[in-house]
C-alpha cells in the first residue's frame, strides 16, 4: 500500500467531545477548581497530559494533574455507554479500504476507550494507536508517527476534528484534513494547517480519492 489515511477517533469517528468536556468539568469541580466550560471544550483533542495546564495553568498541573486525570477517567467511564459513532464512520473506513488505502487510527484517548469505540464503529482489520503508546500526545506528532510505523504507506494524510490534529500533522510533516464534527470552525482548522474542511464524514468519503497525501520520510522506522 502506498497511501495511508491517519484518522483521529474522538470527535472524528465517535461523538465524544462534549462528553469529554463534561467529564473534565466534573473532575475540576471535584478538586474545587472552577474553569470555563468553553475553554475545556476548546482543549479537547489534546491529550490529558497537556489539557490540565492548558486550561488551568502550570501550577494546577503540578499540584493536581494526576488526580484530575484520574477523576476525568472515572467520570468519563460513567458516560461511555452514551457514546455513539458519528454518522458515516463505518462507511468512511470501509470506503477507504475499498480504495486500497491503508487505514490507521491515531487517538489521544486511552486504550480501553478506543477498544470500546472500535466495537461501535466496526472498522474491520485496521491498525490503531492510543495515548498509552506514546510519552507525549497531540499536538505533539508522536501519535501520528507511531501510527505510521504500523503500516507500509509511503504517503499519508491526517484527518481530524480539532486544531490539535492539524498541528500534530504539521509537526509530522504531513497534510491534514479537518472535520466540523468536533465543534471547531472551518477558519480555525484552516488557520492551523488543514488543507480542506468537510462538514461530515460522508462528504469526506465522497472525495477520498482526491485527498492531498504527502510523503512519509520513513514509515517503518
Amino acid at each position: 500500500m502506498s497511501n495511508t489515511l491517519v484518522l483521529d477517533v474522538d470527535g472524528t469517528l465517535v461523538d465524544t467531545n462534549y462528553h469529554h468536556t463534561v467529564a473534565w468539568l466534573r473532575a475540576f469541580s471535584d478538586a474545587g477548581i472552577t474553569v470555563p466550560g468553553w475553554q475545556v471544550h476548546r482543549s479537547i483533542g489534546m491529550g490529558g497530559d497537556k489539557l490540565v495546564a492548558a486550561v488551568a495553568g502550570d501550577h494546577v498541573e503540578q499540584e493536581h494533574g494526576d488526580a484530575l486525570r484520574a477523576a476525568w477517567e472515572r467520570h468519563f467511564d460513567v458516560l461511555l455507554p452514551e457514546i455513539q459513532p458519528l454518522e458515516g464512520a463505518h462507511r468512511l473506513v470501509r470506503a477507504a479500504l475499498d480504495l486500497d488505502l491503508a487505514v490507521v487510527l491515531a487517538s489521544s484517548g486511552k486504550r480501553k476507550h478506543v477498544e470500546h469505540y472500535l466495537k461501535l464503529i466496526d472498522p474491520g482489520d485496521v491498525a490503531w494507536t492510543t495515548s498509552d503508546d506514546v510519552d507525549a500526545s497531540k499536538p505533539d506528532p508522536d501519535l501520528v508517527q507511531v501510527a505510521l510505523r504500523q503500516v507500509r504507506g509511503t504517503r499519508a494524510v491526517v484527518v481530524g476534528d480539532s486544531v490539535w490534529d492539524c498541528e500534530a500533522a504539521g509537526r509530522a510533516g504531513l497534510p491534514s484534513i479537518g472535520l466540523l464534527t468536533g465543534g471547531f470552525s472551518e477558519d480555525e482548522l484552516i488557520d492551523r494547517g488543514a488543507s480542506a474542511v468537510y462538514r461530515d464524514l460522508d462528504s469526506l468519503r465522497a472525495e477520498l480519492a482526491d485527498l492531498p497525501f504527502g510523503p512519509v520520510d520513513d514509515p517503518n522506522a
